[in-house]
């Protein structure tokens, strides 16, 4: 240490063209083929480090952006869920203010749907309302866009609704234009038609016909549990054979069975007639 000490000193003090000064010089000319190697030797080391590090940072970066993306489509779905609950919520409060149905409907519940159904044999959804909202058998359910159907089974805070689509659902409509009568029903095929039953052949009904609701009718020959005007669908077709004494209409119903997301019920305190 002693002689470093002094050799700083002395290589600090003399002139750029001393001895140690040209010592140095030498000394870096014979060292600089090694240095020069070496840093050959190490750059693809050094090199190969880098990358391997950028690789590490890329896929934690592509996993930061990932999550972020998932969470941005989470809170996008929600809202855009939010949004469609609060537009159909806000049809059927214009709905449930509506001056034909308030005869009938001492209330007017509205209910999310819990499960929609899960194969065309099963017709039927289930709400979020029951016995302590109201709710009792019979009693009809629609959205703002026609009948859906009728509660079926009520609990608690839940009820079961049958659908209009369902085999055994039969409702009293009529024609809008025409005042024909009949009972809608499901059709046999997979697809959400209906049709429009025991309309007699002297009846006049047309394509683009509005179906709906023909309420209870005292002393007809089809009875219904159902208020009157609801809408149901639009004829799409008519036609008839020799050997039927009624016609074949068939009816596309406005509302989407299977996507139903918020209903109203309207719960009567009428006493109930016998017949469906």
């Amino acid at each position: 240490m002693l002689v470093s000490l002094v050799m700083i000193t002395v290589y600090f003090r003399e002139s750029p063209n001393g001895s140690l000064h040209g010592f140095q010089s030498a000394g870096s000319t014979v060292l600089r083929p090694f240095e020069v190697a070496a840093n050959r030797i190490a750059r693809p080391f050094h090199d190969a480090y880098n990358w391997t590090a950028d690789v590490f940072h890329a896929k934690a970066e592509n996993k930061t952006l990932r999550e972020d993306n998932k969470r941005l489509q989470q809170q996008a779905i929600q809202a855009a869920t939010q949004a469609q609950e609060a537009v159909a919520l806000e049809k059927l409060l214009k709905l449930k203010q509506a001056p034909r149905y308030q005869d009938y409907a001492k209330t007017a519940v509205t209910a999310d749907v819990l499960s929609n159904p899960v194969s065309q044999f099963d017709q039927t959804i289930v709400i979020a309302a029951g016995r302590s909202s109201g709710i009792r058998v019979y009693d009809a359910v629609v959205t703002d866009r026609g009948l859906v159907g009728q509660v079926t089974k009520v609990l608690h805070d839940t009820a079961l609704v049958t659908l209009l689509t369902d085999k055994e659902s039969a409702v009293t409509a009529k024609d809008h234009q025409t005042s024909a009568i009949g009972s809608v029903r499901h059709s046999q095929g997979p697809e959400d038609l209906l049709f429009l039953d025991r309309v007699l052949k002297n009846k006049r009904v047309n394509r683009g016909d509005l179906v709906i609701t023909a309420g209870q009718m005292s002393g007809h020959r089809l009875s219904s549990l159902y208020p009157k005007n609801i809408p149901i669908g639009k004829v799409t077709r008519v036609g008839q054979t020799d050997v039927d004494p009624f016609q074949d209409v068939q009816v596309m119903p406005f509302v989407d069975f299977s996507s139903l997301q918020v209903v109203m019920i309207l719960a009567s305190h009428k006493p109930r007639p016998q017949m469906p």
